[in-house]
């Protein structure tokens, strides 16, 4: 089994990266299932991964559409407001428009009196007078006629004072009732544009709900044909291990050299070595080794000096290589190498440590090139990364 290189962090990409977790676990169980079985449950393992954050997709979209509503429903009240404001002092200012003209056509008035003689005549009434008890009369008179035409010109001054104040306000008014009526539009805008995107979301998360059903109902056909190949798998390992275990009983190989073992190929970490649940067919399976991912062709070296015992075909792991390198505690200790492209050695061979022994492929139940290594003791394997180099360089 293969998985890409452990990308760096991305707190932006913390859902597609565990997705991609969850199909690289996925792709961790799978090698003996079927290609048809292989591809269903990666559909569905990516499917599942998926799925929180499309319902947290659709869940944060309806939130939007709603704060996105709310807002459009707020400015268009605004906007409402800001226009009845405006009505209102656009309605002052034509009273104060009137007022000015009323206040022109009176002053227009004196205006016109007093090109035609008016002031003439005042001095006549003036002159006429019969005595100075008359004179303050008409004075009086005349003074009361010039209050009159004064204060209608300070009216008409007043009025447009009033009226210039009464346009600022309208001009203000109604820039806010159309910077609000904007606002309102924009804000509708938004919230039909939060409705599209929600609907979008929606729709994501019922085919992903589509592409679930669909690959589970795939993966449950295929269940006979994967479980046959989980059997035969298991038979397989069981022969390996007796067929190690059978060597290092008769064999007469010595004392292991010591130290930690050669790093078999250049390649990183893949998969771990342990037991693996399937949870799409329920069972249980071993991996016996790890696996280190590596470029088609790469060379593959022994990782310590020893005896070639196995060079040949084994089911699920390919063209696969095992090497004795003597006994630790009285116990025989052997390397195995699986999904190997091509042998470049045969049983019986002496290699030294270092020595090319295969190269990297993607034979048996492999999904990609790598190398699946493995250490055994009679047989039963063990976790390589407790002899391997602590950097695995």
């Amino acid at each position: 089994m293969i998985a890409p290189h452990p990308a760096q962090a991305d707190p932006k990409n913390d859902d597609a990266e565990r997705a991609a977790k969850a199909v690289q676990r996925a792709e961790a169980v799978l090698e003996h299932a079927t290609d048809v079985a292989r591809a269903a449950a990666l559909r569905l393992e990516t499917a599942t991964a998926a799925m929180p954050a499309a319902q947290k997709k659709v869940a944060t979209s309806r939130g939007a559409v709603a704060a996105a509503m709310a807002a459009s429903n707020t400015a268009n009240r605004k906007a409402k407001a800001a226009r009845d404001s405006y009505a209102k002092v656009a309605g002052r200012f034509d009273e104060a428009r009137d007022k000015v003209d009323a206040a022109r056509d009176r002053v227009d008035e004196i205006a016109t009196a007093s090109y035609m003689g008016s002031n003439i005549a005042r001095l006549n009434v003036l002159v006429d007078a019969s005595g100075p008890a008359d004179m303050m009369d008409r004075l009086s008179i005349v003074d009361q006629i010039m209050r009159a035409q004064q204060e209608d010109v300070d009216t008409l001054v007043d009025a447009r004072r009033e009226a210039r104040t009464e346009q600022d306000r309208a001009g203000l008014a109604k820039r806010a009732a159309e910077e609000a009526e904007a606002d309102a539009r924009d804000r509708l805008t938004a919230a039909r544009s939060a409705q599209t995107a929600a609907e979008r979301a929606r729709q994501a998360l019922a085919q992903l709900t589509q592409t679930r059903a669909d690959a589970l109902k795939m993966a449950n056909s295929q269940r006979a044909a994967v479980l046959a190949r989980y059997r035969a798998a298991k038979a397989e390992e069981a022969r390996i291990e007796a067929a190690l275990r059978g060597y290092s009983l008769k064999s007469g190989d010595g004392r292991y050299g010591g130290g930690r073992l050669l790093m078999p190929v250049m390649g990183w970490k893949s998969s771990n070595y342990g037991w693996r649940y399937d949870p799409y067919y329920r069972v249980w399976q071993l991996h016996a080794g790890m696996d280190i991912a590596a470029g088609g062709g790469t060379p593959i070296r022994a990782a310590a000096a020893g005896r070639v015992i196995r060079a040949s075909w084994a089911g699920g792991y390919g063209r696969y290589t095992c090497i004795s390198h003597g006994r630790i505690s009285g116990v025989g200790f052997q390397t195995c190498y699986g999904h190997q492209s091509a042998f470049l050695v045969q049983e019986g061979d002496y290699v030294r440590r270092g020595e090319v022994i295969g190269l990297v492929g993607t034979t048996g139940a492999s999904t990609g090139n790598h190398l699946h290594f493995e250490t055994r003791f009679n047989g039963s394997p063990r976790d390589p990364v407790n002899y391997l180099p602590p950097c695995l360089c």
